[in-house]
């Protein structure tokens, strides 16, 4: 069975992202595994004596009930989704958001995370900075980004962002199962700049390679700005969830740190799915 982590803080933007991972658990049949993290705060001992034991047992004792009141309200969530029967644990612990993402991911034998990301505007400007940001460079399992005021829609369409290299091939597989499970459309899009080094033979063989995906377009789009053009794409071609293929952090990192502009806003609340090389 596979295993969906979400991580979560109580807020909307937590629930939006857990969802979405229902609708995910639902298709692959997959079970959740929710996950609550607190931090000790930094305290000045030379200032105010401190009995780390005690303050430790009183944050844990506080997150704990937290949580075990969030889990009901998930658990009513997940029955107003029709998914009250998906299988979900717990889990509370102790120390940095990352870190703890990273051990219940090799600990669990997490195949897929699912969690929110904050930003009213200019999402995708400062999407590195954030948590989700940290969380895609660090794992190397797929990462499904929500905006903080996302609702789930249906996904009928799903753009792939591609350069046409061999090693996207097995990620864009992986997008084309998910879209023949939930009965969407894949649209991929290549951006060819100017000193782009893709010749028309590689296009070619991808097309070639998908030839018999019916549900499966492709679209070249000349253009100096990438970031431009993929926002475009996203807002003219109607797409509900974006899957683009991590390098490195280097080309992740100039992907997604833009100028606002209006049409960012408007898709700004497009979920935007990470997938590894």
């Amino acid at each position: 069975m596979k295993r969906i982590l979400v991580p979560l803080d109580f807020s909307e933007t937590s629930e939006n992202a857990f969802v979405y991972a229902l609708e995910m658990a639902k298709v692959y049949k997959a079970k959740l595994v929710l996950l609550h993290t607190f931090e000790l705060p930094i305290v000045d001992s030379q200032i105010a004596p401190v009995n780390y034991a005690e303050m430790y047992e009183s944050l844990e004792t506080v997150n704990a009930t937290q949580f075990k009141d969030e889990i009901k309200k998930l658990k009513q969530m997940a029955k107003e989704n029709k998914a009250d029967t998906i299988e979900m644990s717990h889990i509370l612990m102790d120390g940095d958001l990352i870190d703890c993402i990273k051990k219940v991911v090799h600990q669990e034998g997490i195949d897929f995370v699912v969690m929110g990301t904050n930003g009213a505007s200019g999402w995708l400007e400062t999407f590195i900075g954030t948590n989700t940001g940290s969380v895609i460079s660090d794992v190397n399992v797929p990462v499904l980004s929500v905006s903080h005021d996302t609702k789930f829609s249906k996904i009928e369409t799903i753009g792939f962002r591609t350069r046409y290299k061999d090693d996207e091939i097995p990620a864009l597989n992986e997008v084309l199962s998910f879209a023949r499970k939930i009965g969407a459309n894949v649209k991929c899009l290549y951006v060819k700049t100017p000193d782009a080094t893709q010749k028309g033979e590689a296009i070619t063989y991808w097309e070639s390679v998908f030839g018999d995906e019916k549900d499966l377009e492709f679209f070249v789009i000349p253009s100096e700005d990438i970031e431009a053009t993929i926002e475009e794409f996203i807002v003219n071609q109607g797409i509900d969830l974006m899957a683009m293929v991590f390098h490195r952090k280097n080309f992740f990192t100039r992907l997604f740190t833009t100028s606002t502009t209006e049409k960012m806003s408007q898709h700004s609340k497009t979920p935007i799915l990470a997938l590894h090389e």
